[in-house]
C-alpha cells in the first residue's frame, strides 16, 4: 500500500514537470527549431528536473515528519518522474504528428547536421559519418512508437536518480 502523501506528491509533482517539460519544448518549438540541437538547453532541463525532484523530496520528507524510508522516497520520485514523462511524450507526439508534422523533419534534419558536424569536428572517417547519417535517416525519432521507445529509456535513466536521491533523502533511522 502507498502512502497517501506519497501519492499526493508523486502526482502532483508528476503533473508539474510533465507541463514544465511540454512549455520547454514548446518555448524552443515557438522560439527556434535549432535550439534542440543545443547541448546547453539540455543540462538546463536536466538541472530543472533534478531541482523539481529535490523539491518533491524535502517536501514530501518534510510532510512525513522526516520518517522517510528509501522505499518511500524512490516511490515518490518515481511516481512523479513516470507521470512528467508520459505528460511530456504526449505533448511531443501532439505537437510533431499532428499540429505540426512538418517540424519534425526540419529538427531531424537539424539533428543530422549537428551529428555530422559533431563527427568531422573529432576526426571520424567519412565512411562512419555516411553510414551514421544514412541510418539517421531511414529512423523517424518524432514518430509515436520511436517517443514511446524513448519513453522506457528515459524512465530507466531517471530511476537511476531516483535511487541515488532517495539513497539521500531517507530517513537515517528507519530499517527498510
Amino acid at each position: 500500500m502507498i502512502n497517501e502523501i506519497v501519492k499526493k506528491n508523486g502526482i502532483t509533482f508528476g503533473v508539474i514537470i510533465g507541463i514544465v517539460s511540454a512549455l520547454i519544448t514548446a518555448t524552443i518549438y515557438a522560439v527556434d527549431l535549432n535550439l534542440f540541437t543545443s547541448w546547453w538547453i539540455g543540462v538546463l532541463s536536466i538541472l530543472t528536473y533534478l531541482i523539481l525532484g529535490i523539491v518533491l523530496l524535502v517536501k514530501t520528507k518534510k510532510e512525513l515528519n522526516g520518517v522517510f524510508s528509501f522505499k518511500n522516497a524512490f516511490t515518490t520520485y518515481f511516481i512523479a518522474t513516470v507521470i512528467g514523462i508520459l505528460i511530456s511524450v504526449l505533448f511531443n507526439i501532439l505537437l510533431f504528428n499532428v499540429i505540426d508534422p512538418s517540424a519534425k523533419e526540419t529538427v531531424n534534419e537539424l539533428i543530422i547536421k549537428y551529428t555530422m558536424n559533431m563527427m568531422q569536428k573529432l576526426g571520424a572517417p567519412a565512411s562512419s559519418i555516411n553510414e551514421a547519417i544514412a541510418k539517421m535517416k531511414e529512423n523517424d525519432p518524432y514518430s509515436p512508437i520511436e517517443l514511446l521507445k524513448g519513453s522506457v529509456f528515459t524512465i530507466l535513466f531517471s530511476s537511476l536518480f531516483g535511487l541515488i536521491l532517495a539513497a539521500f533523502f531517507k530517513s537515517k533511522s528507519t530499517q527498510e
